[in-house]
């Protein structure tokens, strides 16, 4: 195993992670709130301890995990680490219906845990054995993008096996299918994908739709009641779209750009505020009349107000995703990619989609969620149809030294 250099997070790093535990999307919990897509939420202390430590840099890009000895014929169990409220439950909040099926089916017991809280803590527990060669225990995790493609870029994941996975690779939805951190996916499939998109209260904006980040940057009718976000992928990548670039290839100039678009906003006094999760309770009550906003958000602020709209740019939006690894020296591989490939049946994935609410990655489901939701099954934030899915974007992978400089324009843009 090669030995690594640990590299210190930056300030602006740990601000950021900061701005994830009191406000962003670190901060919320599943359901009732969007989940962090970004770098999650630590506690100061656990911050602290984190950059004394150091995540190290990925240095092996394109090599798979060691080799693992896989016990799964002799071993039908796996271990399988994820977010909590991201599986569906009876109403009776006793069991968990596609789990038990899938172990009636195969005879696989798994031992679901639900252990992260955030990206960097979960990082922070697995990190030790990954480093030096050992199991960590779990068969199967769960994390967003930026840190899967970090994992991947270690060699701390194994490779699957494509002929493992031939319902997963048939209905993967082509928007999830060539993340630049995993092209084809070797590694991973996404688990759910998590949107960016722009939300209004038309009753604050007099029955105006607003569907673009120019508007939000230059509608002089919404001024001093717009709102971004704390999440820099999520704002600039957003304003990036708007001025024709693509954040999944831009320069450091085109982001001092968006950068210099959005301090505009600012100086003007158009932007009233960047936000967490907490722009929900403002735009419900119209003090914010437009902002940026996560998919999950929008759903259950229309549950109970009629008055809570979205728009989709037509300069596109920003999609990240959550995503399945088997991480290296994990005793039942094949028990997991049997897993992941039955998540991709139509029937479970619908069932899946219809407890979570995030957009569901699997290609073809909509006839099987509609048996259950009708109106779900027509919602867009959560089955995007063609034209909505042509339109989403990842923000790319970033190195080390990006990271770092990115996130302190960013931090001196919002005052942070």
């Amino acid at each position: 195993m090669e030995q690594y250099e640990p590299d210190s997070l930056s300030p602006a790093q740990l601000a950021a992670m900061r701005r994830s535990l009191t406000s962003g999307r670190g901060a919320l919990t599943r359901r009732s709130m969007l989940r962090a897509g970004g770098v999650g939420a630590l506690t100061i202390g656990g911050l602290a301890s984190l950059s004394a430590c150091g995540i190290p840099p990925a240095k092996r890009e394109g090599h798979g995990g060691p080799a693992s000895t896989d016990f799964s014929a002799k071993e039908k169990q796996l271990a399988f680490s994820n977010w909590t409220e991201y599986m569906d439950v009876s109403e009776d909040e006793k069991s968990r219906p596609t789990l038990e099926a899938f172990t009636k089916r195969t005879g696989i017991k798994v031992k679901y845990t639900e252990d992260i809280n955030d990206n960097v803590e979960f990082f922070g527990k697995i990190k030790p054995q990954l480093a030096a060669g050992q199991d960590t225990g779990r068969d199967l995790i769960c994390v967003t993008d930026w840190l899967a493609a970090r994992i991947i870029r270690l060699g701390w994941a194994q490779k699957l096996d494509a002929a493992n996975l031939p319902t997963a690779y048939a209905n993967l939805s082509a928007q999830f299918r060539r993340p630049d951190w995993d092209p084809g996916r070797a590694y991973s499939y996404p688990w759910t994908g998590i949107s960016t998109v722009i939300a209004y209260n038309s009753k604050a904006t007099g029955g105006k739709k607003v569907d673009s980040v120019t508007q939000l940057l230059d509608d002089p009718s919404l001024k001093g009641r717009v709102g971004f976000l704390t999440e820099m992928r999520d704002s600039v990548g957003m304003t990036l779209l708007d001025m024709g670039k693509d954040p999944g290839k831009f320069t450091d100039a085109e982001y001092d750009e968006a950068i210099g678009r959005l301090q505009k906003g600012v100086d003007k006094k158009q932007i009233r505020r960047f936000t967490g999760n907490d722009y929900t309770s403002d735009l419900d009550k119209g003090d914010l009349a437009a902002c940026l906003a996560w998919a999950g958000d929008v759903i259950q602020l229309q549950a109970d107000n009629p008055d809570i709209k979205f728009a989709i740019p037509s300069a596109g939006y920003i999609t990240s995703s959550d995503n399945l690894l088997v991480p290296a020296k994990a005793r039942h591989k094949a028990n997991a990619e049997k897993l992941i490939d039955y998540y991709y049946e139509l029937p479970v994935a619908a069932q899946l989609a219809a407890y979570i609410n995030y957009v569901c990655p699997v290609d073809g489901v909509k006839d099987e969620l509609a048996k259950i939701d009708p109106e779900l099954a027509n919602n867009t934030l959560i089955l995007p149809d063609k034209a909505m899915a042509a339109k989403s974007h990842a923000f790319r992978s970033l190195t080390g030294e990006e990271e770092t400089a990115y996130e302190e324009k960013f931090a001196k843009l919002i005052g942070a």
